[in-house]
């Protein structure tokens, strides 16, 4: 059964996020708030917790797209290659936010990453997400969670989420209704932001 954890933004428990590490650093799989959606994450660096990750999506996970959570621009040169100074100052004046910006990947990708020419980044503009890589050391694997329903595309309210999802997560974290607007994503491989899916980000 999954723990549900109540955990708000303006006053986030040590000992809940230290919870929410621990688990990471064990394998598992949490659900968590953004500035977006709530979303399902894991350690980038277990490949088990990123196999199971992409069962839950129902992919392989050679043919997985997920996001990389940062809290800032420091953990760019660990996963892209040089970014132009252009692109920089665009990134850092639209991040933190709800975008998710798809670079050129370099070759220090993490194992599940492997052979990926690209990598979509995203900071959210959350303290919830921000802290949890903070104290974790390095980024999660994020992935978005969709609804079943086909008027609303994705899930706000953390109890219902946490239902659906008890045996196949171990951790909801339950920051109140999340918002059911995606990210913006953004192709910035050109040199040139283009739009691939238009959110909740205005570019």
């Amino acid at each position: 059964m999954a723990k549900i954890l109540k955990i708000y933004p303006d006053n986030p428990q040590e000992n809940l996020v230290n919870e929410v590490i621990k688990t990471l650093n064990n394998g598992g799989l949490i659900i968590y708030p953004s500035d977006t959606i709530y979303a399902l994450g894991c350690n980038i660096f277990d490949i088990k917790a990123m196999e199971k990750l992409a069962q839950l999506k129902k992919m392989k996970l050679e043919k997985s797209k997920f996001s990389i959570i940062c809290n800032d621009l420091s953990h760019l040169s660990d996963f892209t290659k040089p970014i132009d100074t252009s692109i920089f100052r665009f990134l850092k004046s639209h991040l933190p936010g709800p975008f998710t910006f798809i670079l050129e990947a370099n070759k220090s990708l993490p194992l599940a990453y492997k052979g990926h020419k690209t990598i979509g980044i995203r900071v959210p503009d959350h303290p919830i997400p921000q802290l949890i890589v903070e104290k974790l050391g390095h980024p999660i694997a994020s992935t978005s969670i969709k609804d079943d329903d086909e008027i609303i595309e994705y899930s706000t309210d953390p109890e219902l989420i946490a239902e659906k999802y008890d045996h196949l997560v171990d951790i909801v974290i339950d920051s109140g209704y999340g918002d059911n607007v995606a990210s913006t994503i953004v192709d910035l491989t050109s040199g040139e932001p283009e739009i691939i899916r238009q959110g909740k980000g205005i570019v």
